[in-house]
């Protein structure tokens, strides 16, 4: 990175040079850390969209290109050549593992699938009927009562077990969440299966039975978590930052990243999609509400198509959509009603005129959904796999954050347009 070159603002007749950053990839941006102390003024960028909040070797992402590295490896090769637990070593420690680290590292993280009994019985406390995302928020909130063990991250060693536990932990509370809703038993973690096999006999699994996991179907649930595992500094991520920022534990921020994950904009989605296939209802029908997505007049929305960043096709969904194609050939559910649905929709995003010259190109929720849904895994908990795997994401960039010499806690500034400074009138003299 340099800074040898500025950028003059003029305030007035006072002209002030800032320093101009250049990173790897991307846009350059200028320095305006000082901008207060020499101008008395601050900067308006509502949403952040012309903002970089920090520095980060971990993920980058070109929306014009529709380009997504992990450390700088395309998403599309790390899919493909890698499962999710590399994909994690790799978020984490900046290299893919060799055959003795991978090993290693799978053996750490099995040894951190259990959770505390007592654990279990928060889940209790929750109503059956509780969206599995309220569950998720207190759950892994409720981690940081039982592990007082590694808490001082200043320690290179105390954030390594941080990472361990929450990445190990997450799909038996997610699992858990899903077998509370139905009132059937926990499943217990099996320390002989892979990481992705493992977790869906935790949620499809019971103990009358032996299960046999599906390759294919572990293999689309895995590039699932690889294709969600981080995405630079969305919104939760850069709700986990600001949590961690304080100097808050790891396990309240991710609960903190998985209560904004929640939001219909951000990893609901998936969710919203699979909802307004079932609004739709029929392939008959597809016309009226691409009809309706046009009208600027029409609240409807065609949810899983376009993105904030990705103006080209979202290099996920390519990936996705493969996926999705196998695990419908795999189970046969090419001609169910909801998939061709799906499949109508997709073909008329992708040949539309509107759609193409606005560039809404199906997007990862959109394929995710479907896959999920095919998978068996109900709509509700769709976001909770979202969290599983951008929990690898957020821990990453937790660390990234804390270890960074220059992070402060953040303070983000504001215009204020509320009501000028008054005096107070004594209650009998108010009208």
């Amino acid at each position: 990175m340099t800074t040898q070159r500025t950028a003059t603002l003029t305030v007035g007749d006072k002209a002030v040079d800032f320093p101009i950053m250049s990173g790897t990839h991307g846009n350059d941006v200028i320095d305006i850390r000082t901008l207060g102390g020499k101008t008395g003024y601050f900067t308006y960028d509502s949403g952040f969209l012309s903002t970089a909040s920090c520095q980060s070797k971990v993920t980058y992402i070109d929306g014009d290109k529709g380009e997504l590295l992990y450390r700088g490896y395309p998403i599309e090769q790390l899919a493909e050549n890698c499962n999710f637990l590399e994909v994690t070593y790799l978020l984490k420690n900046g290299e893919l593992p060799n055959a003795t680290q991978k090993t290693d590292f799978e053996k750490t993280i099995k040894s951190h699938t259990m959770v505390h009994e007592q654990l279990t019985k928060f889940y209790s406390g929750f109503r059956r009927d509780a969206h599995p995302m309220a569950v998720m928020t207190g759950v892994v909130g409720a981690l940081s009562a039982f592990y007082h063990d590694a808490m001082d991250f200043s320690d290179s060693e105390h954030r390594n077990i941080s990472f361990n536990r929450l990445v190990a932990k997450m799909p038996t509370i997610v699992a858990m969440a899903y077998k509370y809703s139905t009132g059937m038993p926990f499943m217990y973690p099996d320390n002989d299966l892979d990481y992705t096999s493992n977790f869906m006999r935790m949620m499809f699994g019971n103990p009358c039975e032996k299960y046999q996991p599906n390759p294919v179907l572990v293999r689309a649930l895995d590039i699932i978590f690889t294709l969600h595992a981080d995405h630079e500094q969305n919104a939760s991520t850069s709700t986990v930052r600001l949590a961690g920022s304080s100097g808050a534990n790891p396990f309240a921020c991710i609960a903190a990243g998985i209560a904004c994950l929640w939001g219909p904009a951000h990893g609901g989605a998936n969710e919203a999609c699979l909802q307004m296939l079932e609004e739709i209802g029929d392939v008959s029908r597809v016309g009226e509400y691409i009809k309706r997505a046009k009208d600027k007049n029409d609240s409807f929305k065609l949810m899983g198509f376009g993105h904030r960043v990705y103006k080209n096709f979202d290099p996920r969904a390519k990936l996705m959509g493969k996926v999705c194609a196998d695990v419908l050939g795999e189970l046969g559910l090419e001609n169910d009603r909801l998939f061709k649905l799906a499949k109508e929709l997709e073909k008329i995003a992708l040949e539309d005129e509107y759609f193409v010259e606005k560039k809404l190109y199906p997007n990862v929720d959109f394929y995710s959904g479907i896959v999920q849904k095919a998978l068996g895994i109900p709509t509700e908990m769709f976001t909770c796999i979202f969290a599983l795997a951008r929990t690898v994401g957020w821990m990453t960039q937790w660390e990234e954050m804390i270890t960074d010499p220059e992070y402060k806690i953040g303070r983000p500034r504001q215009l204020y347009i509320g009501a000028a400074r008054r005096d107070v009138v004594p209650l009998a003299q108010r009208g």
